[in-house]
């Protein structure tokens, strides 16, 4: 017997039936039929990092043109590839409270990925695949998701849906954080944060509002409805909360929502 995928294909002896391969889902953007294609109901963007992303005063040839990096003494020397995974590394300059975090160009004519309204009321799905440091047991804070600002703080948008950590708050495990006008809901998702781990997270807001949050493809919490016509902003990002350099590495990140609400 010959196995190919998840199926088992009969090799010699009679005459096999005709094999024809099913679609396979791999999120709700693209599929696999035969061959990858997009789901022609959703705009979609999907960055894999071809050209690493610098600070917006250094858009030019080589540059990411869709994202880029800022924070609290970021530089575009510290927004590197990566060496051993694909993807880009974030570094923190080194001091306490630096950060590194990434999100679409403020340049409203750089990219549609700006001028594309990510609403509440759009069905948007987020997705990021990110690995941690090998440092992250003391004196980091991560983030990323949607927002209305890259602030990290709970208490800063009235309106979110973002997963964090913070050994400054004694977390272990990744929280959930939504807002919805101004109450905020913090949820431990009892997935540990580990070093040098890869995760895969993903939000996906659905046509009532209702967000579902979740880790490596497992649902972990779903939200009541979100506030409506709110436009929020996908970011990920890492904060130093010693005087340590931390990092944090994307491998991907996705968005996409309906064409028209």
């Amino acid at each position: 017997m010959a196995n190919e995928g998840f199926r088992t294909l009969p090799t010699g002896g009679a005459a096999a039936p005709p094999y024809t391969k099913g679609p396979y889902r791999f999120s709700e953007d693209i599929e696999f039929a035969g061959q990858a294609r997009l789901n022609t109901n959703r705009c979609t963007f999907v960055e894999q990092f071809e050209q690493a992303p610098l600070l917006n005063a250094a858009i030019a040839v080589g540059a990411n043109l869709n994202y880029e990096v800022l924070g609290t003494n970021m530089t575009s020397a510290l927004s590197t590839f990566c060496t051993t995974r694909s993807g880009i590394r974030m570094t923190t300059a080194g001091a306490d409270n630096d950060q590194a975090y990434l999100w679409p160009h403020a340049d409203t004519k750089q990219t549609a990925l700006t001028n594309t309204l990510w609403g509440t009321e759009n069905q948007v799905s987020w997705e990021a695949i990110l690995t941690t440091g090998d440092d992250i047991t003391t004196g980091v804070l991560l983030w990323a998701g949607l927002k209305l600002t890259v602030d990290p703080t709970v208490a800063t948008d009235d309106n979110q849906a973002f997963f964090r950590f913070s050994t400054d708050d004694s977390d272990t495990n990744w929280e959930i954080v939504y807002s919805i006008a101004g109450t905020d809901v913090t949820v431990d998702s009892g997935i540990a944060v580990a070093v040098s781990t890869q995760y895969k997270l993903r939000i996906d807001i659905d046509d009532d509002r209702v967000a579902k949050f979740y880790i490596n493809d497992v649902l972990i919490k779903t939200t009541a409805a979100l506030a409506n016509d709110i436009d929020l902003i996908p970011f990920i990002g890492v904060q130093a909360l010693s005087g340590t350099a931390e990092f944090l590495e994307v491998q991907r990140s996705t968005i996409s929502r309906v064409f028209f609400e």
